[in-house]
């Protein structure tokens, strides 16, 4: 009989925050038990802004994914975001200087150490991630896994993600507020990578750009392991803010409109003929205008998520193509428009590696809160955020005691 464990994930994001409780197979199957989600609140362009609305908004999805799970969080696996973040490919060398030669599991940490050692990273940032993107042993390149291999030199090239300390800071003082532990804290694109992408498209070359509320994450995969990461500050809010600048609307019917009518596709190039004119919430303008507008800026997001790849030569590079996820990546017409764009294969990344009362989440809205669950799935026990655990049950204790005296 197969053990489970039950894990959770808090997607805390700009325009939503959801949390995903699930049961974990030791075959790595997800059966989602419950989901909470709520509007966000003290959160722009995925930074906290105001502490206490951003703690209040993540309390109440945690509550409600405890409600429908029937579980008691305690602990979780958060995404984080945010212009705030940096990327850079960096290596590391050390010597094998056993008699027999070989390659064993201190070796593989001294050199992830060794590449840790960055000296252009300040003080003021703090290592998220440092990922090996391959081995090389006495000049012999592509290997994946040096355990047990004979060598002089081992060599590895990692890619290494840092976040500024003071924005990672307030987030965990949001989740430690309400009493819940942070298992890890993942990278957002890198999550919504473990959902969305196939193991070929990440061998081949491929671009996944989750375009959220606030950020557009970026990540870029090369003969299967991550090869550059980065975060731009333009998604969904600049889509809705543009219409309502441009058609004189208040920002919550433009919300309504973009995500009713929404399309980047011009009129023109419809097959059906589209309404002249649309109306929401007594607001009508014109559809035509409405498609103009999104078109513009998609295709401006597009374009920068070029201008974010390490070399020109994105063909050669990346040529699997483009994944969109992300709440936007709903828009009518923005698959077609990336690939006009690109010339290269553009698909939406659906989250489908999971069963249970997982309808809701086969969105590419929720490919982050999934990607959580299968990052946390595929990585326990190898956690670097969750502290002792004698010092993690003292600090339950304490938060349980001050609960009981208010």
């Amino acid at each position: 009989m197969s053990k489970q464990s039950t894990l959770t994930s808090i997607d805390v994001g700009t325009t939503k925050i959801c949390t995903t409780v699930a049961d974990v197979s030791d075959g790595g199957d997800i059966r989602v038990t419950g989901v909470g989600v709520t509007p966000s609140r003290g959160l722009h362009k995925g930074l906290v802004v105001n502490i206490n609305e951003a703690k209040e908004a993540i309390r109440e999805s945690v509550r409600k994914a405890e409600q429908a799970s029937d579980f008691k969080v305690e602990s979780a696996y958060v995404g984080v975001t945010g212009r705030h973040i940096n990327s850079l490919n960096n290596r590391g060398v050390v010597a094998i200087t056993r008699n027999d030669r070989l390659v064993r599991r201190d070796d593989l940490k001294r050199v992830l150490q060794c590449a840790q050692s960055v000296n252009k990273i300040p003080s003021d940032r703090k290592l998220l991630h440092v990922i090996p993107r391959g081995y090389v042993i006495d000049g012999q390149m592509g290997v994946k896994n040096p355990l047990g291999m004979h060598g002089f030199r081992l060599d590895v090239e990692t890619h290494v993600i840092t976040a500024a300390v003071t924005s990672v800071q307030n987030l965990v003082k949001c989740i430690r507020g309400i009493g819940i532990d942070i298992d890890d804290l993942i990278l957002e694109p890198l999550a919504s990578s473990e959902a969305i992408l196939t193991e070929d498209e990440k061998q081949v070359g491929v671009i996944l750009a989750d375009i959220g509320g606030g950020t557009t994450d970026i990540a870029v995969f090369k003969e299967g392991s991550i090869w550059h990461t980065s975060i731009l500050p333009v998604a969904g809010y600049q889509l809705t803010r543009d219409i309502s600048v441009g058609l004189g609307l208040p920002f919550d019917v433009a919300e309504e409109m973009k995500k009713r009518y929404g399309s980047v596709m011009p009129v023109y190039e419809s097959k059906v003929e589209p309404p002249p004119t649309i109306t929401a919430n007594g607001h009508g303008v014109s559809y035509q205008d409405l498609c103009d507008i999104l078109r513009a800026r998609v295709e401006e997001i597009i374009r920068l998520i070029l201008l974010e790849m390490p070399n020109s030569g994105y063909e050669t590079l990346v040529p699997a193509g483009l994944v969109l996820t992300g709440g936007s990546a709903n828009l009518s017409g923005v698959d077609a428009l990336g690939r006009d764009i690109l010339q290269l294969p553009v698909r939406v990344g659906v989250p489908a590696k999971m069963y249970g009362i997982a309808d809701t989440l086969r969105d590419p809205a929720y490919a982050t809160s999934v990607g959580l669950l299968l990052w946390g799935a595929k990585y326990q026990g190898m956690q670097r955020w969750r502290s002792h655990r004698f010092r993690v049950s003292l600090r339950r204790l304490v938060f349980r005691i001050r609960k009981l005296f208010r």
